[in-house]
């Protein structure tokens, strides 16, 4: 559904951050929206995600690694940064051509937190299944918007 407004748009973005496939059905892409809504909970389900989200938010971040099913949750940050772009862009916010760039370089910089959160410290504190993906998210969107900056500046 095009011709959204940027309350639409902004109302989309928050509701396929809440949970995959919302953005989708509140544009009308009922068939999109319960597929990404499936994946949702299957990946979630087979990672323990919520077993590791509720240990992350508690310090126990030893316990959140050994709960979670890392590849179930390497697929997360992907399906997740599609579904809001998906959900983004049939709202009409893809009016520059490189958009996409921050939820891509989100989805790849999520998933290399997946990959290390494991072993990788941050002086000397382990961040864990949840909290380095959540942070390399942000950086990802963060290279993400400045690569469209510049490549969407005329010369």
């Amino acid at each position: 559904m095009t011709g959204k407004n940027n309350n639409q748009r902004t109302e989309v973005i928050l509701w396929s951050i809440a949970l995959p496939g919302f953005g989708q059905f509140l544009n009308g892409k009922y068939f999109k929206g319960a597929v990404l809504l499936i994946l949702e909970f299957l990946i979630n389900t087979k990672s323990n995600l919520n077993l590791a989200i509720i240990s992350s938010f508690r310090g126990e971040i030893v316990a959140a690694i050994a709960s979670t099913g890392f590849q179930w949750l390497m697929f997360y940050p992907c399906v997740y940064m599609y579904a809001i772009w998906d959900a983004y862009k049939d709202a009409g916010g893809n009016k520059c051509s490189f958009a996409f760039l921050p939820f891509v370089f989100a989805a790849y910089l999520g998933t290399i937190g997946v990959i290390y959160a494991a072993s990788f410290r941050f002086m000397g504190y382990l961040l864990g299944p949840v909290w380095l993906p959540i942070i390399l998210i942000i950086v990802g969107i963060g290279i993400g918007l400045l690569f469209t900056f510049f490549l969407s500046r005329k010369p």
